[in-house]
C-alpha cells in the first residue's frame, strides 16, 4: 500500500517499547520523520530511536509527562524547531488503572484521568493549529475493549471518553482536511512492568483464540495516517480478535 507519508512527521508518545515502539518502526519504514516520547523508559526509547534511525529516519526524542501542559507544549515547539513541521499525532501514552471500584486507590483514579483523558487533549491542542496552518492532519488516539466488555470502571471511563473526544475532535477539524480516529485494542501480547502478558489466556468466548500482536496495531496506525484515509474520520476500529462486536 503506497501511504504518501514519506516527508511526514509523526509524532507518538508512549514510544519506548510495544505498540508505540513498532508504530515508530513503521512509520521509519514509510520514510516519516519520527518525534516519539516517553515519560520514563529513555533507555528504551533510545533503542527504539536508533532502530528507526538504522532505517533511514530522522528521529527526535524527549522525556515528556503528557499529564502535564506545559511538557505537551514544549515537546510541540521542539518538534517544530527541528522539522518545521508535524502532520501525524499518534497518542499512545497510557496510564493502566485495573482496579475494582471499591479497591482502586484514589491517587491511580486521579492518574487515570490525567494521562489518559487529560493527556491527549493537551497533545491535540498544541498540534492542531500547526496542522490547520498546513491544512492537512491525522490524529489518531486509543481506546480500548474494556468499556465495552465492561472491565474496570477506572479504566473504562477512560476509554470511552476518548471516543466521544475523537468524534468531537473529527466533526471540528474535518473541514481543514484533518483527520481524527481511534484504535481500541482488544488482548495484545505486549510487555508489561506487572507481569508479561505472553501466554496469558484471552476470553474464552473470544472467536480467535490467540492474542494480538503490535504489528496488527502498528499496521492499523499506518492506515489510519495514510493519504488514502482521508475520509475516514470520527471511527474507533476494534482490533480484538472478536472479544466485541460493533
Amino acid at each position: 500500500m503506497e501511504t504518501g507519508l514519506r516527508g511526514r512527521t509523526v509524532i507518538i508518545t508512549g514510544a519506548s517499547r510495544n505498540i508505540g515502539a513498532r508504530a515508530a518502526e513503521l512509520f521509519a519504514e514509510e520514510g516519516c520523520n519520527l518525534a516519539i516520547c516517553t515519560s520514563s523508559k529513555m533507555e528504551g526509547l533510545a533503542d527504539v530511536a536508533s532502530r528507526c534511525e538504522d532505517k533511514g529516519a530522522e528521529v527526535f526524542t524527549m522525556k515528556v509527562d503528557v499529564s502535564c501542559e506545559d511538557q505537551c507544549n514544549n515537546f510541540i515547539s521542539a518538534v517544530l524547531e527541528k522539522f518545521g513541521r508535524l502532520d501525524v499525532l499518534v497518542n499512545n501514552a497510557v496510564f493502566r488503572s485495573e482496579g475494582d471500584l471499591l479497591t482502586m486507590d484514589v491517587e491511580n483514579w486521579h492518574r487515570n484521568i490525567e494521562v489518559n483523558i487529560n493527556g491527549p487533549f493537551f497533545m491535540c491542542r498544541a498540534s492542531v493549529p500547526h496542522m490547520i496552518e498546513k491544512q492537512w492532519g491525522r490524529i489518531i488516539n486509543f481506546s480500548g475493549h474494556s468499556p465495552y466488555i465492561g472491565h474496570y470502571p477506572g479504566k473504562s471511563m477512560a476509554k470511552i471518553a476518548i471516543v466521544g473526544f475523537t468524534r468531537g475532535c473529527a466533526n471540528e477539524l474535518g473541514r481543514y482536511n484533518i483527520t481524527a480516529n481511534c484504535i481500541a485494542p482488544g488482548h495484545i501480547d505486549v510487555e508489561r512492568d506487572d507481569f508479561q502478558v505472553a501466554g496469558k489466556k484471552v476470553l474464552p468466548s473470544q472467536p480467535i483464540q490467540t492474542a494480538g500482536s503490535c504489528d496488527t496495531i502498528a499496521n492499523l496506525m499506518l492506515l489510519l495516517a495514510s493519504e488514502s484515509s482521508y475520509y475516514i474520520t470520527g471511527q474507533c476500529y476494534h482490533a480484538n480478535g472478536g472479544s466485541y462486536y460493533q
